[in-house]
């Protein structure tokens, strides 16, 4: 399949930048990449462990429920699970779960019991704790790799969105959750956009991911882009720039809006057609 790209840049070490001229050129090669991850875990480890979040990511994966994806990529390996998730019912409009669920996971044939949502009944305490619990156990069984470089999961793909503010997962500016070394999943009661309860995978755990996606759409991402995305200090005084894989590739997936800030500094970068 031929990749329509507007530019790709290298930059940082393990790290590519892709820019597309409309949403549905973005949707179209994200699928690909994820099919192409897909593919290459199921081959090598038997299993495909991939981590979403919430906003406009989900939708930027329709691309996947369609031909040919939908009838070739072999779902029954794929494992599903959150990189964060509000402390809401599974029905609620908030829910990242839901969100999930109508825009992609009941158009695809993925198992019912090879998807892990949040428990929704418990405290947000202990829904991470549950979390981390679980996901342990998919280690010690190697359902989910371990990093080689640490203790941490080691997910074949993790998904993220960005937002406005430059916070990935319900990772957000100043937060003292950046800080977390040891836990692999952790929760928060003062998340700065609503609902304040979540839980999120620590910076750890996504810097552990074989691959990580970072998707960004809308000129309200520009500025957070261009922040997390430059050599300089102010790199990691957002949350994004703060995702750096230690043994893995991150990849970009921008358009041209979310991508503006980096036009006027794109001799940082080897641009390539």
């Amino acid at each position: 399949m031929e990749r329509e790209i507007m530019a790709s840049y290298e930059t940082k070490k393990n790290c590519e930048i892709r820019v597309f001229e409309s949403s549905d050129e973005m949707a179209t090669d994200l699928a690909e990449f994820i099919s192409q991850v897909s593919e290459i875990s199921v081959k090598e480890r038997g299993y495909f462990a991939i981590a979403l979040s919430g906003g406009p990511l989900i939708r930027h994966m329709r691309k996947l429920c369609e031909a040919p994806y939908n009838k070739t990529l072999d779902w029954s390996k794929w494992y599903v699970f959150w990189a964060d998730e509000r402390a809401v019912a599974k029905n609620h409009i908030e829910s990242n779960y839901k969100l999930a669920k109508q825009e992609f996971l009941s158009k695809v044939p993925i198992l019912n019991g090879h998807v892990y949502s949040i428990n929704d009944t418990a405290t947000v305490e202990k829904a991470a704790a549950d979390y981390e619990f679980v996901i342990r156990q998919l280690v010690k069984v190697r359902t989910v790799g371990v990093s080689e470089s640490n203790d941490c999961p080691k997910f074949d793909l993790i998904l993220l969105d960005i937002g406005p503010d430059g916070h990935v997962a319900s990772l957000f500016p100043n937060h003292p959750a950046l800080e977390l070394k040891d836990d692999w999943v952790t929760y928060i009661t003062d998340s700065p956009e609503p609902p304040p309860e979540r839980i999120t995978f620590t910076l750890p755990v996504i810097n552990s991911a074989s691959n990580i996606a970072i998707v960004a759409s809308e000129e309200d991402r520009a500025k957070a882009v261009s922040c997390a995305i430059s050599e300089g200090p102010g790199a990691t005084s957002v949350p994004a720039g703060m995702v750096q894989p230690t043994d893995g590739k991150l990849v970009w997936f921008l358009d041209e809006a979310a991508a503006t800030s980096l036009e006027a500094r794109n001799d940082y970068y080897k641009h390539q057609y």
